[in-house]
């Protein structure tokens, strides 16, 4: 034999595998008969649509209305003479008319037997039904969902066209009209001996794509390409494709290195819980993919799946409780794995503390009670950015690894580990792992792997890493040929070594292997999507709203409980919790999804709104008793109104007044703050008497309204990009200013026109003895690729902002020292930001959004200054053209003068205000909590059902503190508990002395501590 040259070979080969292999894989197909019915609208039960009158189809003809869906019934036999063909394999191979090769983006099916138990999913590249022999008819129905491809183009290419603004994100805008031909639905005879042929050549042809030109091994597999391929009868490939396999043998033998790097790989299927399709779709993407995994395991005893999101299980238990019913199986026997300790996989910027709680015990309560796992691990592949609090409330509910490949994403520095501690920012620590290859999709090819050893930061320390594979994003998962890789990857010199294994194999050994492991310290920030902190105002201020009121609604029905022994209610504060941990999922939340998503996000926010709107008004009924008397609700940590915390009182009457002075500016003055306002509605001047000092810069503005051109390079909803600074335009613009003075307040309301076709109106208010100027926005939004910030200068040096963040804050430089500095040019702060100098600080609180930006810079004079801005609103096209459009209303505080303690204080009390309530008496608090720093961040009943009162509290400042907590009802005692309730060796408690019955106990900085109240 002549060896020719290598690239000719390689060239060569392909041609041979893509034209003549995979051609012959299937030695005879037989069409089956096919009849459809096109459900009229929503997606229908199968008992329904396997009642419905069915009409004769053919393959070539066009069918699927976006989001709709077409039941295809198809008939008949497997021939005889196929059974005697023992290495052969009986299929049914379906192609709906797939439009690319990305699965998971465009039309999907779920193939069913006639009792409507699922089968396996169809899609572009997982056509294949496995099918028995014997009985030899064939009686099937494909639920076929014509979704579209709301990209447009392949999204694995970015950037070509991919991203522009479409119709199809909601079913009222598509066009009415077929988006898929079909092409196929057979029952076929796979040549088993060609299949496998057709694998050997992949992975030879992906290995020496990734081996140096002129190595020998390169050289020894083209010689063997060469030699298959002479072998390869391409008239009767079936007859050639074992002695051509036998010329493979050798090199597909040669085992790797005792050096190389160990890969465990683990079947995954990330499937977001909407993003490019609404939630009804993932329903059933999740029991599409499920199914394709369970059968994929009953021909592959050694495959196993991990799989996180309690609410996607719950979904199929719903939607298909045959096929939760095999998971429950497998997930027994070890080979479906749950992970994830989440109700789902949530953002982690956004949500509040007790929410971001709650994502786990809801998650890991789901595992134990359903499925009799506790999950170890929290599995966050796709989140943008990761809170400095998660490693303390991993800990909390007893897990303690975290997995996420989103970092790789940043788009100005690397993250220096792979497999490291992360820190949170109350010193707790969890095994970190992110996979280098750098993907959660991963299709197990050689060149995946070979970037996974090669990008390895911890090489010499640690020896392995896991690589997730599986379509994803859009589901599908794990495919028989990507489990053929394995194999033949599993130790193969050129490529790591592979094995097939869960999340938890990986972590428990690299616990024992890799002891002396790197630390990263608090959030870990993504440099990327920063738009998300911004994007679709109306739901983030829907998800603050819903997690205020479900903290009132236990508050109260707990304090009736326990005072009226009014019914608890569980279940309706259950399902709210999972509504509103639903939405926070890590496309929803974000502002990421296409419109149908959000339309039916703020119709369940209206909903839960209803229901715990009525929870409270009946406990404070109950609570309050019939009568008159004009009370108020305080549901916040701190008293307001002269209403102690977590109490019901009379509130105090009005006192003081607000001068109001008009002259060349409008003048309020309270004694405490005097502000000067403009007639372009600006601020000029803020004067703090208490500190005698101007809080502004000379001759600058604050309540400043800028409006911004923001078109990102790539992902509208996702990325605000540092060029959106290039071109801005301050809202001056004035059509009324009028001043209106109350008992106790005084008000400027300003109304002006915005960019080129909104309105705003606002009002800026001063309170009678009040440190707070506030400011609150009412804006008829129709902008398109528009910015709208709200900018503060103060006369500060701030060297960095501290921002308010789950169970405590966070600390970023304001200056750009670093391309690290740098890149966090748009950050996210919950209720409050807060910058400081030495003796003086000042607070921005706010009700509604979470983008912020903090920027040094000097006055006239070139002292230095800061500037705080506050991200309104915006106006992304892709993926929802109409985001953001319409009224907006919402509220900002500028507080001088104002401490770390001011800002977590004066913020709640912004977002947690008190309500009045008509009644016969008040009532004192259920529980009184001292200690400086010491926050009430949940008060509820027990999930166990036993009347216990639990609560949980965190330390806000940053410092040790000394705290007491002391019943207002009898106790037998009061004992330490985790996050799931279970008792907690953390805290010492010890009994209080005297008459204030309770406990005290030592706290260390930004630490959780629940306790439970034992009636």
């Amino acid at each position: 034999m002549t060896h020719s040259n290598p690239d000719l070979t390689e060239r060569r080969a392909h041609r041979m595998l893509h034209e003549q292999v995979q051609a012959a894989i299937y030695a005879e197909t037989v069409p089956l008969q096919l009849s459809a019915w096109e459900a009229p609208g929503e997606p229908v039960a199968f008992a329904e649509a396997v009642a419905a009158s069915y009409t004769p189809m053919t393959t070539g003809t066009p069918w699927g209305l976006p989001w709709g869906t077409t039941w295809l019934h198809a008939t008949g036999r497997v021939p005889a003479e196929w059974r005697q063909r023992e290495d052969f394999d009986v299929e049914l191979v379906v192609d709906l008319g797939f439009t690319s090769t990305q699965p998971g983006f465009q039309a999907e099916g779920l193939v069913r037997r006639p009792d409507g138990s699922a089968v396996k999913a169809v899609n572009p590249l997982n056509q294949a039904v496995p099918w028995a022999r014997e009985p030899d008819a064939v009686d099937v129905y494909i639920e076929a969902a014509s979704n579209p491809n709301v990209q447009g183009a392949d999204p694995t290419r970015p950037g070509e066209g991919s991203y522009r603004p479409t119709l199809m994100g909601r079913v009222e805008t598509a066009p009415k009209e077929h988006l898929y031909t079909l092409r196929r639905v057979d029952v076929a005879l796979r040549d088993t001996e060609v299949w496998e042929l057709a694998q050997d050549l992949t992975v030879l042809l992906q290995l020496v794509s990734v081996l140096p030109p002129a190595s020998a091994r390169r050289a020894s597999i083209d010689v063997a390409l060469e030699r298959a391929i002479d072998r390869i009868d391409p008239r009767n490939v079936s007859a050639s494709a074992a002695d051509a396999r036998a010329a493979l043998a050798g090199v597909l033998a040669s085992p790797a290195s005792a050096s190389a790097h160990h890969v465990m790989a683990t079947g995954h299927a990330h499937i977001d819980s909407a993003w490019l399709w609404p939630v009804r779709e993932t329903k059933r993407k999740c029991v599409r993919t499920f199914a394709s995994v369970l059968e994929l395991m009953d021909h592959d005893p050694d495959f196993v799946f991990a799989c996180s999101s309690a609410q996607q299980y719950l979904w199929v238990k719903e939607e298909q409780p045959e096929l939760f019913e095999r998971i429950r199986q497998r997930v027994a026997e070890g080979r479906f794995i749950p992970v994830g300790s989440m109700w789902l996989e949530s953002d982690t910027n956004m949500p509040g503390s007790e929410a971001m709680a709650r994502q786990l015990i809801e998650g890991k309560t789901f595992f134990i009670d359903e499925l009799g796992v506790e999950t170890t691990d929290v599995w966050l592949p796709d989140s943008f950015g990761y809170t400095g609090s998660l490693p303390q409330i991993i800990r909390g509910v007893g897990s303690r690894w975290f997995l996420s490949q989103k970092m790789s994403w940043n788009d100005s520095d690397t993250m220096p580990h792979h497999t490291f501690d992360w820190e949170g920012i109350d010193g707790s620590r969890v095994l970190a792992h992110f996979p280098p290859v750098d993907t959660y999709s991963a299709c197990l090819s050689a060149a995946e792997l070979v970037h996974a050893e090669e990008n390895f930061a911890e090489k010499g320390l640690a020896t392995s890493s896991i690589v997730p594979f599986g379509w994803g994003d859009g589901g599908g998962g794990p495919t028989r040929e990507m489990l053929a890789a394995a194999t033949r990857f599993k130790d193969l010199e050129g490529v790591p070594t592979v094995e097939i294994a869960g999340p938890n194999t990986f972590f428990s050994r690299t616990e024992e292997e890799f002891v002396d492991r790197p630390v990263w310290t608090g959030e870990m920030y993504l440099q990327f999507h920063r738009g998300t902190y911004t994007s679709q105002l109306r739901t983030k201020q829907g998800n603050r709203r819903s997690e205020h009121l479900l903290r009132e609604a236990e508050l109260w029905a707990a304090t009736a409980a326990v005072h009226q022994g009014l019914a608890y209610p569980y279940e309706e504060l259950r399902e709210c919790w999972r509504t509103v941990l639903r939405n926070q999922f890590h496309d929803i939340l974000p502002g990421s999804c296409i419109g149908w998503v959000y339309d039916r996000v703020e119709q369940e926010y209206a909903e839960v709104a209803a229901v715990l709107e009525d929870v409270i008004v009946s406990s404070a009924r109950a609570l309050t008793g019939e009568g008159d008397r004009l009370l108020r609700l305080n549901a916040a940590p701190s008293a307001q109104d002269g209403v102690p915390s977590l109490a019901i009182g009379e509130p105090e009457p009005p006192r003081g007044s607000v001068s109001v002075e008009q002259g060349a500016s409008l003048v309020l003055d309270n004694g405490l703050l005097r502000v000067a306002i403009e007639a372009d509605g600006t601020i000029s001047s803020v004067r703090d008497y208490e500190a005698d000092r101007e809080v502004l810069p000379p001759r600058t503005r604050a309540a400043l309204l800028q409006l911004h051109r923001d078109v990102p390079r790539q992902w509208d909803a996702w990325d605000i990009d540092p060029e959106y600074r290039n071109v801005v335009e301050d809202v001056t613009a004035v059509t009324s200013l009028t001043v209106v003075q109350e008992p106790g307040c005084a008000r400027v309301r300003i109304e002006r026109p915005l960019g080129e076709a909104s309105t705003l109106a606002e009002e800026i208010t001063l309170a009678a003895h009040s440190k707070q100027v506030s400011l609150s926005f009412d804006i008829d939004w129709h902008e398109r690729q528009k910015l709208l910030k709200l900018a503060f200068p103060v006369d500060l040096m701030a060297a960095e902002s501290t921002s308010e963040m789950q169970f405590g804050h966070v600390a970023r430089p304001a200056h750009r020292n670093t391309s690290w500095d740098a890149a966090r040019y748009e950050i996210c702060a919950h209720r409050w930001i807060h910058v400081a100098e030495p003796g003086y600080g000042v607070a921005v609180l706010n009700d509604s959004t979470y983008g912020h930006d903090v920027t040094r810079g000097t006055d006239a004079a070139g002292h230095p200054t800061t500037t705080v801005r506050l991200s309104l609103v915006r106006a992304p096209l892709f993926p929802d053209p109409e985001a953001d459009q319409g009224r907006h209303g919402l509220s900002v505080v500028l507080r001088p003068g104002a401490s770390i303690a001011d800002a977590v204080q004066e913020g709640y009390a912004l977002n947690l205000g008190t309500r009045e309530v008509r009644g016969a008496h008040g009532i004192d608090p259920l529980l009184r909590v001292a200690g400086e720093g010491v926050v009430v961040e949940a008060v509820k009943l027990a999930q166990d059902r036993s009347g216990d009162v639990i609560v949980r509290l965190y330390e806000s400042l940053g410092a040790r503190t000394r705290a007491q907590v002391s019943p207002g009802f009898p106790v037998s005692c009061v004992s330490a508990v985790d996050l799931l309730e279970r008792p907690s060796d953390d805290v010492g408690l010890t009994p209080c002395e005297g008459q204030e019955a309770g406990v005290s106990f030592e706290m260390r900085p930004f630490q959780i501590v629940t306790l439970r109240l034992h009636r």
